[in-house]
Protein backbone atom coordinates (compact mmCIF):
# COMPACT_ATOMS: atom_id res chain seq x y z
CA UNK A 1 0.00 0.00 0.00
CA UNK A 2 2.57 2.60 1.12
CA UNK A 3 6.35 2.47 1.28
CA UNK A 4 8.63 5.13 2.79
CA UNK A 5 12.27 4.69 1.76
CA UNK A 6 15.36 6.45 3.18
CA UNK A 7 13.45 9.62 4.06
CA UNK A 8 15.25 12.75 5.30
CA UNK A 9 13.21 15.72 6.52
CA UNK A 10 14.47 19.02 7.91
CA UNK A 11 13.05 22.04 9.71
CA UNK A 12 15.37 24.74 8.43
CA UNK A 13 18.82 23.22 8.93
CA UNK A 14 17.72 20.93 11.76
CA UNK A 15 17.41 17.32 10.61
CA UNK A 16 14.29 15.73 12.08
CA UNK A 17 14.01 12.45 10.12
CA UNK A 18 17.18 10.58 9.31
CA UNK A 19 17.04 7.75 6.76
CA UNK A 20 13.57 6.54 7.79
CA UNK A 21 12.07 3.54 5.99
CA UNK A 22 8.73 1.96 6.86
CA UNK A 23 6.08 -0.17 5.12
CA UNK A 24 2.32 -0.05 5.58
CA UNK A 25 0.83 -3.16 3.92
CA UNK A 26 -2.68 -3.16 2.51
CA UNK A 27 -5.33 -3.87 5.12
CA UNK A 28 -2.94 -3.76 8.09
CA UNK A 29 -2.65 -1.57 11.19
CA UNK A 30 0.90 -0.33 11.75
CA UNK A 31 1.85 1.55 14.91
CA UNK A 32 4.71 4.05 15.27
CA UNK A 33 5.86 4.63 18.84
CA UNK A 34 8.47 6.73 20.57
CA UNK A 35 8.92 9.62 22.98
CA UNK A 36 7.58 13.09 22.26
CA UNK A 37 9.74 15.06 19.86
CA UNK A 38 11.46 12.17 18.08
CA UNK A 39 9.88 12.87 14.68
CA UNK A 40 6.69 10.80 14.60
CA UNK A 41 4.32 13.62 13.68
CA UNK A 42 6.85 14.94 11.17
CA UNK A 43 6.71 11.58 9.41
CA UNK A 44 2.91 11.63 9.19
CA UNK A 45 2.90 15.21 7.89
CA UNK A 46 5.48 14.27 5.26
CA UNK A 47 3.47 11.24 4.14
CA UNK A 48 0.38 13.45 3.86
CA UNK A 49 2.29 16.09 1.90
CA UNK A 50 2.18 18.87 4.48
CA UNK A 51 5.99 18.77 4.75
CA UNK A 52 8.56 18.17 2.03
CA UNK A 53 11.48 15.76 2.26
CA UNK A 54 15.02 16.54 1.11
CA UNK A 55 15.86 12.93 0.26
CA UNK A 56 14.04 9.65 0.01
CA UNK A 57 10.85 8.45 -1.65
CA UNK A 58 7.23 7.84 -0.71
CA UNK A 59 5.46 5.25 -2.86
CA UNK A 60 1.69 4.75 -2.68
CA UNK A 61 -0.02 1.93 -4.55
CA UNK A 62 3.05 1.62 -6.77
CA UNK A 63 3.23 5.33 -7.62
CA UNK A 64 5.94 7.74 -6.48
CA UNK A 65 4.04 10.52 -4.65
CA UNK A 66 7.08 12.15 -3.02
CA UNK A 67 6.47 15.48 -4.77
CA UNK A 68 2.68 15.34 -4.99
CA UNK A 69 0.83 18.09 -3.06
CA UNK A 70 -1.38 17.22 -0.11
CA UNK A 71 -4.69 17.78 -1.91
CA UNK A 72 -3.76 15.27 -4.61
CA UNK A 73 -2.76 12.73 -1.98
CA UNK A 74 -6.15 13.23 -0.32
CA UNK A 75 -7.87 12.51 -3.63
CA UNK A 76 -5.77 9.36 -3.99
CA UNK A 77 -7.23 8.05 -0.73
CA UNK A 78 -4.93 9.29 2.04
CA UNK A 79 -6.68 10.59 5.16
CA UNK A 80 -5.06 12.34 8.12
CA UNK A 81 -6.47 12.80 11.64
CA UNK A 82 -3.97 15.17 13.26
CA UNK A 83 -2.96 15.41 16.90
CA UNK A 84 -5.31 17.92 18.50
CA UNK A 85 -8.13 16.92 16.10
CA UNK A 86 -7.93 19.95 13.77
CA UNK A 87 -11.69 20.42 13.47
CA UNK A 88 -13.27 23.68 12.34
CA UNK A 89 -14.49 25.01 15.72
CA UNK A 90 -16.88 27.68 14.39
CA UNK A 91 -18.65 25.38 11.92
CA UNK A 92 -21.39 22.97 12.92
CA UNK A 93 -20.78 19.24 13.25
CA UNK A 94 -22.62 18.65 9.97
CA UNK A 95 -20.61 21.37 8.19
CA UNK A 96 -17.37 19.79 9.42
CA UNK A 97 -18.45 16.49 7.89
CA UNK A 98 -19.24 18.26 4.63
CA UNK A 99 -15.69 19.64 4.60
CA UNK A 100 -14.45 16.06 4.57
CA UNK A 101 -16.14 15.58 1.20
CA UNK A 102 -14.00 18.23 -0.49
CA UNK A 103 -11.54 15.64 -1.79
CA UNK A 104 -14.22 13.62 -3.59
CA UNK A 105 -14.94 13.69 -7.30
CA UNK A 106 -18.27 14.94 -8.66
CA UNK A 107 -19.35 11.35 -9.22
CA UNK A 108 -18.52 10.35 -5.64
CA UNK A 109 -20.35 13.42 -4.30
CA UNK A 110 -23.63 11.96 -5.57
CA UNK A 111 -23.43 9.59 -2.60
CA UNK A 112 -22.54 12.29 -0.06
CA UNK A 113 -25.69 11.88 2.05
CA UNK A 114 -25.16 8.13 2.23
CA UNK A 115 -21.55 8.59 3.33
CA UNK A 116 -22.56 10.98 6.09
CA UNK A 117 -25.24 8.55 7.27
CA UNK A 118 -22.58 5.83 7.43
CA UNK A 119 -20.52 8.06 9.72
CA UNK A 120 -23.62 8.68 11.87
CA UNK A 121 -24.03 4.93 12.24
CA UNK A 122 -20.47 4.69 13.58
CA UNK A 123 -20.81 7.78 15.83
CA UNK A 124 -24.53 8.30 16.67
CA UNK A 125 -23.66 11.26 18.91
CA UNK A 126 -22.59 13.24 15.82
CA UNK A 127 -26.08 12.92 14.36
CA UNK A 128 -27.63 14.06 17.62
CA UNK A 129 -25.34 17.11 17.64
CA UNK A 130 -25.35 17.80 13.92
CA UNK A 131 -26.38 21.45 14.29
CA UNK A 132 -24.14 22.19 17.27
CA UNK A 133 -21.03 24.33 16.82
CA UNK A 134 -18.09 21.90 16.81
CA UNK A 135 -15.99 23.95 19.21
CA UNK A 136 -18.52 23.35 21.99
CA UNK A 137 -18.14 19.56 21.89
CA UNK A 138 -16.17 17.63 24.49
CA UNK A 139 -12.66 16.46 23.63
CA UNK A 140 -13.89 12.94 22.96
CA UNK A 141 -16.73 14.13 20.75
CA UNK A 142 -14.32 16.35 18.80
CA UNK A 143 -12.09 13.33 18.24
CA UNK A 144 -15.06 11.37 16.93
CA UNK A 145 -15.83 14.27 14.61
CA UNK A 146 -12.22 14.35 13.38
CA UNK A 147 -12.51 10.63 12.57
CA UNK A 148 -15.89 11.11 10.92
CA UNK A 149 -14.66 13.98 8.73
CA UNK A 150 -12.05 11.63 7.23
CA UNK A 151 -14.13 8.44 7.14
CA UNK A 152 -16.90 10.23 5.21
CA UNK A 153 -14.73 9.97 2.09
CA UNK A 154 -13.75 6.31 2.57
CA UNK A 155 -9.94 6.64 2.68
CA UNK A 156 -7.67 3.79 1.63
CA UNK A 157 -4.88 4.83 4.02
CA UNK A 158 -5.65 6.42 7.38
CA UNK A 159 -2.97 8.35 9.30
CA UNK A 160 -3.80 8.75 13.01
CA UNK A 161 -1.73 10.96 15.31
CA UNK A 162 -2.28 9.95 18.96
CA UNK A 163 -6.07 9.51 18.75
CA UNK A 164 -6.38 8.60 22.45
CA UNK A 165 -4.57 11.66 23.80
CA UNK A 166 -6.67 13.49 26.41
CA UNK A 167 -9.75 11.35 25.71
CA UNK A 168 -12.07 9.93 28.34
CA UNK A 169 -11.88 6.12 28.76
CA UNK A 170 -15.26 5.29 27.20
CA UNK A 171 -14.32 7.16 24.00
CA UNK A 172 -10.91 5.44 23.99
CA UNK A 173 -12.78 2.13 24.00
CA UNK A 174 -14.86 3.28 21.03
CA UNK A 175 -11.78 4.38 19.12
CA UNK A 176 -10.06 1.06 19.85
CA UNK A 177 -13.10 -0.82 18.57
CA UNK A 178 -13.22 1.37 15.44
CA UNK A 179 -9.51 0.97 14.61
CA UNK A 180 -9.71 -2.80 15.22
CA UNK A 181 -12.82 -3.19 13.08
CA UNK A 182 -11.38 -1.10 10.24
CA UNK A 183 -8.23 -3.21 10.33
CA UNK A 184 -10.19 -6.46 10.26
CA UNK A 185 -12.22 -5.37 7.21
CA UNK A 186 -9.00 -5.43 5.20
CA UNK A 187 -9.92 -2.62 2.79
CA UNK A 188 -8.13 0.17 4.65
CA UNK A 189 -4.55 0.52 5.89
CA UNK A 190 -3.76 2.44 9.08
CA UNK A 191 -0.60 4.11 10.33
CA UNK A 192 -1.08 4.98 13.97
CA UNK A 193 1.04 7.08 16.33
CA UNK A 194 0.30 6.07 19.90
CA UNK A 195 1.90 6.50 23.34
CA UNK A 196 -0.61 4.23 25.11
CA UNK A 197 1.27 0.94 24.78
CA UNK A 198 -1.55 -1.42 25.72
CA UNK A 199 -3.87 0.23 23.19
CA UNK A 200 -1.23 0.00 20.47
CA UNK A 201 -0.46 -3.65 21.11
CA UNK A 202 -4.14 -4.57 21.02
CA UNK A 203 -4.89 -2.95 17.66
CA UNK A 204 -1.63 -3.08 15.66
CA UNK A 205 -0.33 -5.88 13.44
CA UNK A 206 3.18 -4.42 13.22
CA UNK A 207 5.12 -1.84 15.22
CA UNK A 208 7.98 0.57 14.60
CA UNK A 209 9.87 2.34 17.38
CA UNK A 210 11.48 5.70 16.66
CA UNK A 211 14.30 7.46 18.53
CA UNK A 212 15.82 10.81 17.48
CA UNK A 213 14.52 10.57 13.94
CA UNK A 214 15.66 6.97 13.41
CA UNK A 215 13.74 3.70 13.37
CA UNK A 216 15.49 1.75 16.13
CA UNK A 217 13.27 -1.32 16.41
CA UNK A 218 10.47 -3.00 14.49
CA UNK A 219 8.55 -6.25 14.32
CA UNK A 220 5.22 -8.04 14.46
CA UNK A 221 3.26 -6.98 17.51
CA UNK A 222 3.36 -10.45 19.03
CA UNK A 223 7.13 -10.77 18.54
CA UNK A 224 8.41 -7.31 19.49
CA UNK A 225 9.84 -7.03 23.01
CA UNK A 226 7.63 -4.89 25.23
CA UNK A 227 10.67 -4.10 27.37
CA UNK A 228 12.39 -2.53 24.34
CA UNK A 229 9.29 -0.50 23.54
CA UNK A 230 8.93 0.73 27.11
CA UNK A 231 12.61 1.69 27.16
CA UNK A 232 12.02 4.01 24.21
CA UNK A 233 8.75 5.38 25.57
CA UNK A 234 9.98 6.20 29.07
CA UNK A 235 11.02 9.77 29.84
Amino acid sequence: MLSVSNLYVYYGESRILNDVSIEIPKGKVVCLMGRNGVGKTTLLKTIMGNLKSRKGTITYEGKDITREPAHKRARMGLGYVPQGRGIFPFLSVYENLLMGLEALTSTELKHADQKIEEVYEIFPVLKQMGKRVAGTLSGGQQQQLAFGRILVRSPKLLLLDEPTEGIQPNIVDEIEHLVSSLGKKGDISILLIEQFLDFALRVADYCYVMEKGHIVSQGNTNDLSQDIIREHLSV
